[in-house]
């Protein structure tokens, strides 16, 4: 019998948030690729939150920004609205969110796919995954037809053998009722892949005009909008916004679940998965915080065009009576109508410390994984992941040098380190508390970080590099003068620091000192300054957290310094470590079954001790001499 056969670069099995960067990646860098996904309609769906950034996620949105990525320039064009997090403290910790408009940013993001150059769309469920001698040959669908490529990126997300349930209602199927993919997990364990049983949830759906918006407190976005990409004009997302709505659960609530907690699939052992810990469901909520009397419900519109409004901090698997009877309970939701209701979602997942910081499968060539698949949570950690996952499978076929981002240069470099090199029983989800150096981390230079990358990968254009070069020496020249700039104890000076309650000056002083003052900024002393040049606002911005926190980034500096000698200290991938005396016995087995890449990895290992790297060192050296 014959079947259908073609012959592609690179395949991308899912068109999730991991899927589109992959794709996306890998076709504008030149290369034929196709995509699969069990419906065109699920491309780039939001399943769960109506949101895209948060805290720590907005991080990620913007790093995948300065690489190339598509995830900040389509939230732009699709939301409804926008926040920045976090204000009140320092910047390492300001973080952007904005509720998208469903609908429209899976159409967006679809738009984008079907119009670049070299990307076919292929809606199939794929099955198997070819492969020789341990190198990657393409993939075969249920069809049975196959599909010849040079790499593999599987950002399957959900869908691997998913199961909803809700009460003791459950179907076999993905997310919001989509056909989940059943038989690719047997292909993968044939291929020695080890896979776990992961679990998410969502809450349930309800219809805006059965809501008492007067029992709770409206939430603006802000007045003015930071757009989330580098390259989208900050006037283009100056709109008109939608509000989001607080209310909370109260004692009658949490009694209602207590009632109710044996006929919870989480409870009953019905749900075999491990959930997120920093998302848990209501019911995990009142279990755990039993000391609490009441939780944060967030009411957000899913889009323009559509009454459905998700309850956020209400995820629950309880059954459809409950639901119905512990949502009624809420303030404002007396009446609420469901559209959906709510349900947990068990899938298949790996153990991505079966991987390399290149998100490359170790023992098998060109195959490479991204997103929920590799046992995180969450569409910016997905869409990060998608994107280098991407980068390299195109890197690959191309013979070129592979991107490693680093826990000192990024957050995608922190999130998928903790994935590659530690133990994750349950959803990995970014959090700031995970980043080191995040005071050299922050969202607003994610430019100045990763452009340059993004430039050598082929993601980013010669117009964008020439402007980070051009903004990196504005900022440095500019800090520099502020240091060298001094003012004396004039009346115009004392009367400025008057207006912002900052003490009044009794010698001379430089600028740079004078930012430093919490009250002060780099732009309220301007008045002061008769030759300062006209900067945009995002080199200002630079210029003036470079002055206030210099001190702290500079400690910083020294620090990554020492990360980085380990880091660039690197292993041998044939490397032994049974044959290393001195090396204690936990070691030598946890060292052979992760092959870390670098001395820098070897040591976050759980089990591999200080000792141990002084002997790896020493090691080393000697193998360098040898060599």
């Amino acid at each position: 019998m014959s079947v259908l056969t073609e012959n592609y670069d690179v395949a991308i099995v899912g068109a999730g948030h991991a899927g589109c960067e992959a794709a996306l990646a890998c076709a504008r860098l030149g290369l034929e690729t196709i995509m699969f996904t069990v419906s065109v309609d699920s491309i780039a769906l939001m399943p769960c939150n109506p949101n895209i950034g948060g805290s720590s996620k907005g991080h990620l949105v913007k790093e995948i920004d300065a690489l190339g990525g598509e995830m900040g320039k389509n939230i732009d064009k699709t939301f409804i609205q926008s926040k920045m997090l976090n204000v009140s403290k320092g910047p390492a910790v300001h973080s952007l969110r904005a509720q998208a408009d469903k609908q429209e940013y899976t159409r967006e993001m679809r738009k984008t796919l079907e119009n670049t150059e070299h990307l076919t769309i292929r809606q199939a469920e794929v099955t198997k995954i070819m492969a020789e001698d341990g190198v990657v040959k393409g993939v075969k669908t249920y069809s049975g037809a196959e599909y010849r490529t040079k790499a593999v990126v599987l950002c399957t997300g959900t869908y691997l053998k998913a199961r909803c349930i809700y009460g003791d209602i459950s179907n076999e199927t993905g997310p919001n009722g989509l056909q989940a993919a059943n038989y690719l997990t047997n292909s993968l364990k044939e291929l020695g892949i080890e896979m776990y049983r992961f679990k998410t949830g969502t809450p349930a759906r309800i219809d805006k005009r059965s809501i008492d918006f007067s029992k709770m407190e409206e939430q603006f976005g802000d007045e003015r909008v930071v757009p989330f990409s580098f390259s989208t004009n900050p006037e283009d997302v100056q709109i008109d916004q939608i509000s989001c709505w607080l209310t909370y659960t109260n004692e009658k609530t949490h009694e209602i679940i207590r009632n109710n907690l044996d006929r919870s699939p989480l409870y009953s052992g019905m749900i075999e998965g491990t959930g997120p810990r920093y998302c848990p469901s209501i019911e995990d909520k009142v279990v755990k915080f039993a000391d609490k009397n009441r939780h944060q419900v967030f009411i957000e519109p899913e889009g323009l065009s559509t009454n459905e409004m998700y309850i956020g901090g209400m995820s629950s698997s309880l059954p459809e009576d409950v639901q119905y009877e512990m949502y009624h309970s809420v303030p404002g939701l007396e009446n609420a109508k469901i559209v959906r209701n709510a349900y947990a979602i068990e899938y298949d997942c790996i153990d991505a410390r079966q991987l390399y910081p290149t998100l490359e499968f170790k023992n098998i060539k060109g195959l490479f994984s991204g997103g929920q698949f590799n046992g995180s949570s969450g569409y910016e950690e997905a869409a990060a992941q998608g994107l280098v996952a991407g980068i390299n499978a195109a890197m690959e076929v191309l013979g070129r040098e592979q991107l490693v981002l680093d826990r000192s240069e990024s957050y995608i470099g922190v999130l998928i380190d903790d994935l590659v090199t530690k133990e994750n029983r349950e959803p990995y989800r970014m959090m700031t508390s995970r980043a080191e150096y995040r005071l050299l981390l922050r969202q607003d230079n994610a430019d100045l970080r990763l452009r340059e990358k993004g430039y050598q990968v082929g993601l980013v254009t010669q117009e964008q590099y020439d402007y980070i070069q051009w903004k990196k020496e504005k900022i440095e020249e500019e800090t520099q003068r502020m240091e060298h700039i001094h003012v004396g104890a004039v009346k115009e000076v004392q009367e400025l620091l008057q207006q912002y309650g900052s003490t009044p000056l009794k010698n001379g002083i430089s600028l740079g000192d004078l930012i430093r003052r919490p009250e002060l900024s780099y732009d309220i002393v301007a008045p002061l300054d008769k030759k300062r040049p006209e900067l945009p606002y995002d080199v200002r911005e630079q210029i003036n957290i470079n002055i206030k926190y210099d001190g702290y980034i500079r400690r910083q500096l020294k620090q990554v310094e020492g990360f980085k000698k380990l880091e660039n200290k690197k292993l041998p991938k044939d490397i032994d470590y049974d044959a290393i005396s001195g090396l204690r016995i936990e070691a030598k087995q946890k060292l052979n079954a992760y092959r870390p890449i670098s001395i820098g990895q070897a040591s976050r290992i759980a089990g591999v001790s200080p000792a141990d790297i002084s002997v790896l060192l020493v090691y080393m050296e000697s193998y360098r001499r040898g060599k």
